[in-house]
């Protein structure tokens, strides 16, 4: 089957703390907030594999921390289900810093990449080395 998912399953509400899985100096990131999310009224923003995310660097080099970044979702802990019904659930949750029209920053990515971002985000999936 061809094409992205229509309904992601979201894993990730605000807050959640991420690993950054490639060679940009971040370590651990923060989501702050979800653009283009259209939720139900006093919903608390969550996103999914492929989501394009606004994060914060809590750890990581001195020049990159404190900052606001751009990011996308490569893996996710919280099982969701592919179009063929098979149940896909990663070890991590861990994103890749992008600019805001998705061209990675970093030059390398470590560890596998769902196949919703790499179809998604053309960019994501020349970098990877993996795609699950």
């Amino acid at each position: 089957m061809k094409g992205l998912a229509g309904r992601q399953t979201r894993g990730l509400p605000i807050g959640a703390r991420l690993t950054c899985a490639d060679n940009t100096g971040a370590k651990i990131v923060q989501i702050v907030a979800v653009p283009k999310y259209h939720g139900v009224h006093r919903r608390y923003p969550s996103a999914g594999i492929g989501d394009l995310l606004v994060v914060s660097v809590k750890k990581g080099t001195p020049e990159m921390r404190r900052q606001l970044v751009n990011a996308v979702i490569i893996r996710q802990r919280r099982p969701f289900r592919r179009a063929d019904g098979t149940m896909v659930a990663f070890e991590d949750n861990a994103v890749v810093l992008t600019t805001p029209t998705g061209e990675t920053k970093g030059s390398d990515i470590k560890g596998p990449v769902a196949r919703e971002a790499a179809e998604r985000w053309a960019r994501i999936a020349a970098t990877a080395s993996t795609i699950v």
